[in-house]
């Protein structure tokens, strides 16, 4: 592949992730910004995190995470308890609710994602499914 290919296969890849994503997060009912919902899907996936941790593993700044854990907090989808270990940092930990939260707006993104596909023609599906472990694997390292 030349260069020139390349990064015209890249941008592409750019713009159609970028759209699709935004696309699915606009999908359903209204509810917490996509930072909150993020946030949420960290939480849920490693458990509890010191704000700065979490702020990282996000890519924003720590300020802005306390802000959105703020919001989370008083919407009752996570926890926010002293660190043990340093009582200057705080842990942030999902709720039941903010577990039931990201579960339902996963469950809308994927119901519409699935009625998008089954309008596909089956070439088009078996390459995407062809395509996903390539897709995966742009994003392992970053887990």
């Amino acid at each position: 592949m030349t260069t020139s290919s390349a990064q015209d296969v890249s941008g592409r890849l750019f713009l159609v992730v970028g759209r699709l994503s935004r696309s699915l997060r606009q999908a359903g009912t209204p509810g917490p910004g996509h930072g909150a919902i993020s946030a949420l899907a960290t939480l849920s996936h490693y458990g509890q995190l010191r704000l700065g941790d979490l702020a990282a593993k996000e890519g924003v700044a720590a300020a802005t995470m306390s802000r959105i854990v703020a919001s989370l907090v008083e919407s009752g989808h996570v926890r926010r308890e002293a660190d043990p270990v340093d009582r200057r940092a705080w842990l942030a930990t999902v709720t039941d609710e903010g577990v039931r939260m990201i579960s339902g707006v996963r469950s809308t993104r994927i119901h519409e994602l699935d009625r998008r596909l089954e309008r596909l023609p089956d070439d088009l599906k078996a390459a995407l499914t062809s395509a996903l472990p390539a897709l995966e694997a742009l994003i392992s390292d970053e887990e």
